[in-house]
Order: structure tokens, then C-alpha cells, then sequence
């Protein structure tokens, strides 16, 4: 980073006391600058930066979000004159990626930008370290063995973990056996590995790994009990009718349980827990009773139903948590391919997981 940007925002950093923008960091100020400057300037100063400079000053770039313009004018105060800012700067994504769309290629752009969509992490390795084991695993079982035994020496051992007990025991036992014979890795080795891992594993990653707002909302809300998630979907509804219905369609409830098929029933209540099943049932309604005491014995519905009984009254908050451990519970077997949840009819194949 050029020494001018680097002094400016240590000097910064030095007088917090008489500034306001004490909480950000050295790099969220060095971006906060490069917002503030003119487009005329900024070719230059990413012209004296190495890849990683101006990989981790875009990140911060785009996840600045919105800065005063009394703040700007306080850190930068030796800067004002060039910068000639008095609106505030909102650093965003789109905005980061069409200010550097003006200095870079569009391949170089894409570049950077699948690079902050992507996992977090400065190196290949840190990267991989956050991309979930189950995608891990899927795309290294195409790799060679003696690949796969590289890529897991070198990431996290509880990462690695996760994604040896995905292989069949065969590979694993192959993986196992090559690293323990491995010698140290040559650096071109290591390159090439990397190399391919950006352009065929991370890139992809984070074009997929887009998932729509409102799929990460539903997911909250199914973890939401039944007061909090009617209090915020009601609130939602006076702000965006719309939003919340696409919400409530997207989530998963206890009573989706109906979209089971008797194997699946079956499956589920082998690892549930009985005493949480007769908690559960007690507040579903007729429907989903009745899905259950079908797919089991008569002797076996006879006793449910005098569990139930016995409970007496009970709370609605351990209603709600008993369905939601059955819930998480049916969507692990899901995720696992144990059973399948159809949506839409019998010719749909959608997954709900």
C-alpha cells in the first residue's frame, strides 16, 4: 500500500481522541479514503498495491457500509482539498466493483469480486476452512487421492475431520495411508493445487453460494418459538406483505411433517427421542396425530397416546421446543439423504432441507 495512504490513516489511528471515527479499523479507513478520492486518482494508488493489498482493501470496500461525511472530513482532513467531499460515502458491493470496473479488466474485476463473495479468508487454506464440509467433499472426490491428502494437510484438523467422514472408508483409508508417506510439498506443487482450487472450486463456490435474503430469513424464523415469530411476521407484513409471504413460504414448520412419506415417519421416529414425541404431539393437530399413529404398531400408538395423556397440561413454550427438535431432527435425515420431503405435488422433486 502506498506510503502516503499507509501514514495517513496510522496518523489516524494516533490521534482517535480528537476523531470520530476511532472504531474503524486501519483498513476500513484506507478504504473510507479511497471512496473519497476522485476516480482521476485512484489508478495510481492501486497501480502501487501487490494482489492481496487490493484484495483486502476491496473487501473492506464493500463491506464499509454508510460514513458520514463530518467523519470523512475528520480523518482525512490533510486530504479534503483532493477529495473534495461533503456528501456522505456508502460502500456497497455494486459500488465497489464498478469504481474498480474503471481501473481493471472486467476478468480482473470478476476476479476480485468472486474472491469477497466467497468464503472469507486471506489464503486458499483459510478459505477452505470455511467453506462447508459436505461441498468440500463433493468436490474433492473427483480429485486424486494423493491431491485430496494435500489439500486436508493443509486446512484445519477439525475441518479435515468433518470431511474424511464423508469419504467412503475406502478413500479415506487411501487418503490416510499417502500423507502418512507424504514428504513436504514442493511450492509449484502447492501453486498448481491452489491454482486450481480458485479457478474450479472457490469461483464456483461463491457464484452458487448466493442464497436469497429471504431463505436466510426463513431459516431464523423456523428457530423463532410460536409468540416471537407471529410478533415479527406481523411486523413484516405492515412493512412488506409480499416479503413476508415469500418468507412464510419458504419455512419448514412441524406441521410440513405432513409432506412425509410413511418411510420417512418411520425413520424419524426411530432417533426421536418418545418422551419429546408425546410433548410434540400434544399440540399438533389431527392430521399430523394421525401420521404418526398410522406408521406404527397399534400397541405402539396405544402408548403414545397414553403418554400424551398423562402430561396433563403443559406449556406451549415445550410444545414448541419438543417440534422444533423434531423438526431440526427430520431436517438432518434430509441433509443426510435418509428421507425426502416433496413440495409441490408427487411429480415434484424438490428438496426442502
Amino acid at each position: 500500500m502506498s506510503a502516503e495512504i499507509v501514514s495517513a490513516t496510522q496518523n489516524s489511528e494516533q490521534e482517535s481522541e480528537s476523531k470520530t471515527l476511532a472504531p474503524l479499523s486501519g483498513i476500513q479507513k484506507a478504504a473510507t479514503f479511497m471512496l473519497a478520492l476522485p476516480e482521476a486518482h485512484l489508478q495510481k494508488i492501486f497501480s502501487e498495491l501487490d494482489e492481496m493489498e487490493i484484495m483486502e482493501l476491496s473487501q473492506a470496500m464493500a463491506n464499509l457500509g454508510k460514513v458520514k461525511a463530518d467523519n470523512v472530513e475528520s480523518l482525512f482532513l490533510e486530504f479534503v482539498e483532493k477529495s473534495g467531499s461533503s456528501a456522505s460515502l456508502v460502500g456497497t458491493l455494486y459500488s465497489t466493483e464498478n469504481l474498480l470496473g474503471k481501473i481493471f479488466s472486467s476478468d480482473k474485476v470478476s476476479s476480485i469480486m468472486e474472491e469477497i463473495r466467497g468464503p472469507a479468508g486471506k489464503t486458499m487454506w483459510d478459505k477452505l476452512n470455511n467453506v462447508d464440509e459436505k461441498a468440500l467433499a463433493s468436490f474433492l472426490r473427483s480429485e486424486h487421492p494423493q491431491t485430496i491428502a494435500v489439500v486436508l494437510s493443509k486446512i484445519k484438523p477439525e475441518h479435515a475431520a468433518k470431511v474424511f467422514a464423508l469419504f467412503p472408508d475406502e478413500l479415506s483409508l487411501e487418503i490416510m495411508n499417502r500423507t502418512i508417506k507424504m514428504e513436504s510439498v514442493g511450492r509449484e506443487v502447492l501453486n498448481n493445487i491452489e491454482k486450481t482450487l480458485k479457478s474450479e472450486f472457490i469461483a464456483n463456490f461463491a457464484k452458487q453460494d448466493k442464497k436469497d435474503p429471504h431463505e436466510r430469513l426463513a431459516e431464523v424464523f423456523n428457530f423463532f418459538d410460536r409468540p416471537t415469530e407471529s410478533k415479527f411476521m406481523e411486523a413484516l407484513e405492515k412493512h412488506n406483505e409480499a416479503a413476508a409471504e415469500r418468507i412464510r413460504s419458504l419455512m419448514f414448520t412441524f406441521a410440513d411433517l405432513i409432506k412425509l412419506d410413511a418411510t420417512g415417519i418411520q425413520t424419524l421416529m426411530r432417533i426421536a427421542d418418545k418422551s419429546k414425541l408425546a410433548l410434540a404431539l400434544k399440540g399438533a393437530n389431527d392430521e399430523i396425530k394421525e401420521l404418526f399413529f398410522a406408521n406404527m404398531s397399534e400397541r405402539a400408538a396405544k402408548l403414545l397416546k397414553e403418554d400424551m395423556e398423562s402430561l396433563g397440561m403443559v406449556k406451549l413454550r415445550d410444545v414448541d421446543e419438543a417440534q422444533m427438535i423434531l423438526v431440526t431432527q427430520t431436517k438432518d435425515l434430509v441433509d443426510k439423504g435418509d428421507i425426502e420431503i416433496m413440495q409441490g405435488g408427487d411429480d415434484s422433486e424438490q428438496l426442502i432441507g
